[in-house]
């Protein structure tokens, strides 16, 4: 079975309780949940909970006079996963790449140089014009 955590500020304020969200198919049951987080992760569950959320409504057309219909999105359903004390799934407190480590380096490179020039310009009394798209130079 599929699973997969939610990384959004709910989950984030959730895991401070030990908890973690899951996003698993409509068709999982609590056992099944609580059997494939403790496999996938090797932690231990106390406990899980399981949230179903019906599709949005959503009109469309069948034509220029007939009357509008209306169909449905489809269904999510959310785990909440309790976990033993001292358990943890890193989800959010990942250690980031050594990639990521050099993009944000040449970010920062990047950045100096561009103060640089912006106090450069401003020293020489120089102010850069933008330009607005409407009326030419600004």
């Amino acid at each position: 079975m599929l699973i997969r955590p939610m990384q959004t500020e709910k989950a984030y304020s959730e895991q401070t309780k030990r908890t973690y969200i899951f996003k698993v198919p409509l068709s999982a049951s609590k056992q099944a949940i609580k059997a494939t987080v403790e496999t996938t992760y090797q932690v231990s569950v106390i406990s899980v909970r399981v949230l179903r959320r019906k599709g949005k409504a959503t009109r469309f057309s069948r034509g220029k006079h007939a009357y509008p219909g209306t169909a449905y999105r489809q269904g999510k359903h959310f785990a909440y996963v309790t976990l033993k004390d001292g358990d943890k799934i890193k989800v959010f407190d990942e250690e980031p790449t050594e990639d990521a480590k050099t993009a944000e380096s040449k970010t920062k490179a990047i950045k100096t140089s561009d103060e640089k020039q912006n106090e450069e310009t401003k020293k020489a009394g120089l102010f850069a014009r933008r330009r607005t798209g409407r009326r030419g130079d600004k």
